[in-house]
């Protein structure tokens, strides 16, 4: 029985969702002929919206026609909702006191510079629009650090301060990861659309973050595939400008974070951590 009603609710749903209208027209024949009955049918459109206000995600269900309306702008007001945009994906890299170059102490994080990457999105978002060229905002996403270690040793978990023991061990995989919960509060500009319907962005601002988690990943074949998650003195809370430059929904960003990659380990004081790459979505 209650599969039969669960049936009949999903029947009734998806009839809803993608029920038809029929049009009739009736059109007379000037000769006096019998007329003709045209039936037209089109499907009901129906748009999804992910959250409250005009600058939230949102999907266009059961729409294939092209929708040639064209807005001018944005009403001015708040926004807010799940947003699914600035997809990020670029290159970490670490800064040891100004210099590109780490210092004796620091020499086990040595890293692949090309296997290092930054990793976000935003899944949360509250704005309010000024006009259609301003707007400021803050959400709430997710950033993943992965740093690529060339050297070959362990670095050790839950430890005082940041030890790395080295060994002989020819690992294929050495990574130390953290995870992020990443608040980003900006300025974004936007200009006119030009003659091919884009526009050029600019956003400027402080992103923050707050530690989910850390681990380290080891693959070799001495010892197959280890993870250790644990305490690896990462900074439990981070800051630092960042800027996006984009064409339409593909751009480019870069974000420093002005505080310590660790805590609680004078060695690596002055380390700091720097990404940049590509960016998708506004």
């Amino acid at each position: 029985m209650k599969a039969f009603i669960y049936t009949l609710i999903i029947c009734f749903a998806a009839s809803s969702l993608f029920a038809q209208t029929d049009t009739i027209k009736t059109r007379s024949s000037d000769k006096g002929d019998a007329d003709t009955i045209i039936i037209i049918k089109s499907k009901k459109r129906h748009k999804l919206k992910f959250g409250i206000g005009q600058d939230v995600a949102e999907v266009n269900i059961n729409n294939n026609e092209y929708d040639t309306t064209y807005t001018a702008s944005k009403a001015p007001g708040f926004s807010f909702g799940l947003t699914f945009t600035r997809f990020d994906i670029g290159l970490a890299t670490l800064n040891d006191n100004g210099s590109f170059k780490l210092s004796p102490q620091n020499q086990f994080l040595n890293y692949r510079s090309w296997r290092s990457s930054s990793i976000g999105f935003d899944v949360l978002q509250l704005s309010y629009r000024f006009n259609s060229a301003f707007r400021i905002y803050t959400a709430g996403g997710f950033d993943w650090f992965n740093l690529r270690l060339r050297e070959s040793g362990t670095i050790q978990r839950d430890g005082d301060v940041l030890t790395f023991v080295p060994d002989d061990i020819k690992y294929t995989k050495n990574r130390l990861r953290a995870s992020y919960l990443r608040i980003p509060v900006a300025l974004d500009f936007r200009t006119h659309d030009d003659a091919d319907g884009r526009r050029f962005h600019f956003v400027g601002g402080l992103d923050m973050g707050l530690l989910l988690g850390s681990s380290l990943l080891q693959e070799s074949t001495e010892n197959g595939s280890q993870k250790r998650g644990g305490d690896y003195h990462f900074t439990k809370f981070r800051y630092g400008p960042f800027v996006r430059v984009g064409y339409g929904g593909i751009g480019v960003f870069a974000r420093y974070y002005m505080n310590d990659m660790f805590d609680d380990s004078p060695a690596q004081k002055g380390l700091r951590n720097f990404s940049f790459g590509m960016s998708v979505g506004w």
